[in-house]
């Protein structure tokens, strides 16, 4: 009986690999991959599922380095390249994937949908700017292709264009009026009114038969903005209340490992080193505005951007990279429970030096730059070891304002515990707790600034966040209206108006709902 041929031994030891990978078994289904690799070296499919196999496995170098590997090779099906710059997004290796989509152009040459993989690659790494010129393109290839309208909308959402993402929507719901998405992002682009909403197509929408939980989740949260702007607060909290449930119901979350994980954090303590300066380099201080979401660190980016020595950089992984490698553990989420037991033995110096080289391209020459990820208040006292030179600026809100926030935000696949009023005040009421041991673990380290005061007196708190800086306020760090960066978070819409402040806390007409929250607070 003759050999089987290189492929069908490459396809028997790929599908050995997938059982493993079921079985999760990922140690033999990695070796399967390997032993494929020998009969085809270089091959960019074979090494970027051998790639997930060692993320699923924990270990983040090897899966960072078949990643790495699989980009330098030449002639990649287009299906592979899709994998390929999503897999360099998660590894934060932003200028390969950069590189991999120069090696595709002209635009004039790619698929549409190819053209609307690489904008949202784009968008996640905080690249909105570059992302329209590939979804302009596609658009321009086919006008009314719905995946198109609907990133395009999405993306112009985050550049400030309101009204293109509005007709956008528009054009994309009449062709296809059974996306979920368009009309979630239909709620957001502006406040409805009740001569002009949407509220009788959601409720349609959410009535047809087998609407997937994804649908739902969408159609659920349209509907509670909607009806909300409508001041019709019973029926929006209703929507908000099985719109929570369904996202929740699809999301993997253990608040026994969340509890272990910030156990773990008020455990760490960093091996004893030498006094080293090898992180501290010549050029631009990092500055870290981090809190719970919802709290306002979008707000007090913005506000930093406006000054000539500031650079905002938005919402980056780069020191949550810079620690997996310093462990060598992959994990989903910015961290898990094994991170902090991992964090002692860790290089902090190496973490810093890795950390300045990785953010290095984003740069312009400014004094500054704002890393504006608001979980990295997990990763504060790794922060502290790793950069000494570091500035951290913290946005503190009012609890409730800040749960109920969290609530009727409608997240990714991110920040599992907001769906679930007791779930999301055991979360902040650890982050409380955290805080608290990272101020008297750092002293002076940290800058708390207070969003109410901050939005009542903007100039105020902004002075005091420069004089911490130590730049001098300039009075056009006020002008939000004048930003044209782009800005790819939850509060994308609202932060380009004008400061304002909210007589009545928006909480308050739910707060019959809010019970479980308020009391579990201790509010």
């Amino acid at each position: 009986m003759s050999e089987p041929s290189p492929h069908a031994r490459i396809a028997q030891l790929s599908a050995s690999a997938q059982e493993h990978a079921v079985a999760r078994d990922f140690s033999q289904a990695s070796a399967c991959y390997r032993q494929a690799l020998e009969l085809r070296p270089g091959d960019p499919e074979l090494l970027l599922q051998l790639s997930y196999m060692q993320s699923l496995a924990g270990h983040y170098r090897q899966a960072r380095e078949h990643a790495l590997e699989a980009a330098l090779a030449p002639g990649t099906p287009p299906q592979v390249v899709k994998e390929l710059l999503a897999r360099l997004r998660t590894f934060n290796e932003i200028p390969t994937m950069l590189a991999c989509i120069d090696r595709l152009l002209p635009m004039s040459r790619i698929p549409i949908p190819m053209l609307v993989t690489i904008a949202a690659q784009l968008t996640y790494a905080g690249l909105p700017d570059r992302a329209i010129a590939f979804l302009d393109e596609a658009r321009r290839g086919d006008p009314e292709y719905p995946p198109t309208l609907l990133s395009r909308a999405h993306v112009l959402m985050f550049l400030g264009r309101l009204g293109e993402a509005g007709e956008d929507l528009a054009r994309v719901l009449r062709r296809a009026p059974q996306l979920a998405q368009g009309y979630w992002l239909q709620s957001q682009v502006r406040v409805q009114s009740r001569d002009d909403n949407h509220v009788g197509r959601i409720v349609e929408q959410l009535q047809a038969p087998q609407r997937s939980a994804q649908d739902q989740a969408l159609l659920g949260f349209a509907l509670h903005k909607e009806l909300d702007d409508l001041g019709r607060h019973d029926e929006a909290w209703e929507a908000l209340r099985r719109a929570c449930v369904v996202k929740r119901a699809s999301l993997r979350h253990d608040p026994a490992q969340v509890a272990r994980m910030f156990e773990g954090l008020h455990r760490f303590a960093p091996r004893p080193r030498r006094a080293s300066k090898s992180a501290t380099v010549d050029g631009a201080v990092p500055v870290f505005v981090l809190g719970m979401h919802r709290s306002g660190t979008t707000l007090l980016e913005q506000l930093l951007d406006g000054h000539a020595d500031v650079r905002g950089l938005g919402e980056l992984y780069d020191f949550t990279s810079a620690m997996r490698f310093a462990t060598d553990h992959h994990c989903a989420g910015v961290m898990d429970a094994r991170i902090p037991e991992l964090a002692p033995a860790a290089d902090f110096d190496e973490v810093g030096r890795r950390y300045l080289r990785g953010i290095a391209w984003r740069l312009g020459g400014e004094r500054f730059f704002v890393d504006k990820l608001p979980s990295n208040f997990l990763n504060l006292g790794f922060i502290c070891e790793a950069l000494p030179q570091a500035r951290i600026l913290h946005m503190v809100r009012d609890p409730i304002e800040t749960c109920f926030s969290n609530l009727r935000e409608l997240f990714s696949e991110a920040n599992a515990y907001s769906y679930d009023q007791l779930e999301l005040a055991d979360y902040h009421n650890q982050y409380r707790r955290l805080m608290a041991h990272w101020h008297a673990r750092c002293p002076g380290r940290i800058l708390d600034i207070d969003y109410a005061r901050l939005t009542r007196d903007p100039e105020a708190e902004t002075r005091r966040a420069c004089e911490f800086l130590g730049i001098g306020f300039d009075p056009g760090m006020l002008q939000l209206e004048s930003r044209a960066r782009g800005i790819v978070t939850a509060s994308a819409v609202q932060v380009r108006q004008r400061i304002s402040v909210q007589e009545t806390p928006k909480w308050r007409a739910y707060e019959r709902h809010l019970q479980p929250l308020r009391q579990r607070l201790g509010a």
